[in-house]
């Protein structure tokens, strides 16, 4: 059995042609009583910043700062996830333990020097997160007295795959908190106001 197959017609592509971007909306108001996933970043429709374990972090925060983001994944060689790193490592007092211990300049540290590696991070499970609430996010990140949380999909072998993740501040700016730098206690204490606000 022979079929014809016929090719498509093609046009030259024309000066200041753009590209389809993954793009998320998500509501710009929330109370604590609306779905999780009304401020939860997913992956499937946005596409993560992420950066080697190996790059400087100076360049690391560049890029945080060129994306508009507080947080990188840090993957390794085989595009696994090694960790993350936030603006609180690159702006807090890891850079200076860093260096009172190992000696050497600013420029000499690494990612993989500051960021919080595989081993130290506690995930969500997607499935929990579909019946959880705002009010429970910002619970989990309160107890764990973190800014970022990952949110995984669980296949049936066991691997996890990262699909989502809350961050206090993007949470806070949804629910109508005046967001002043990225300290979490503060954070957690304007998100408090604006719920009492109504």
């Amino acid at each position: 059995m022979h079929t014809n197959y016929s090719p498509l017609s093609s046009t030259p592509l024309k000066t200041g042609a753009s590209f389809v971007r993954p793009f998320q909306a998500l509501p710009e108001r929330v109370k604590l009583s609306n779905s999780a996933l009304d401020v939860m970043t997913d992956l499937t429709k946005i596409s993560v910043v992420s950066v080697r374990a190996k790059t400087s972090m100076d360049k690391a925060n560049a890029k945080m700062i060129k994306y508009g983001v507080r947080m990188l994944l840090v993957l390794d060689d085989s595009e696994q996830v090694a960790g993350l790193i936030t603006a609180s490592d690159v702006l807090g007092e890891k850079p200076m333990r860093y260096l009172q211990n190992m000696g050497g300049t600013h420029a000499d540290i690494m990612v993989r020097d500051v960021m919080t590696t595989q081993r130290e991070l506690e995930v969500l499970n997607i499935q929990d997160v579909k019946s959880a609430k705002v009010g429970d996010v910002v619970a989990s990140l309160k107890k764990s007295n973190r800014q970022h949380a990952l949110v995984v999909s669980e296949a049936a072998d066991g691997r996890q795959t990262v699909c989502g993740l809350f961050s206090i501040t993007q949470i806070a700016r949804q629910l109508g908190a005046q967001v002043q730098g990225f300290e979490l206690a503060r954070t957690l204490t304007e998100i408090e106001a604006a719920i009492a606000r109504g």
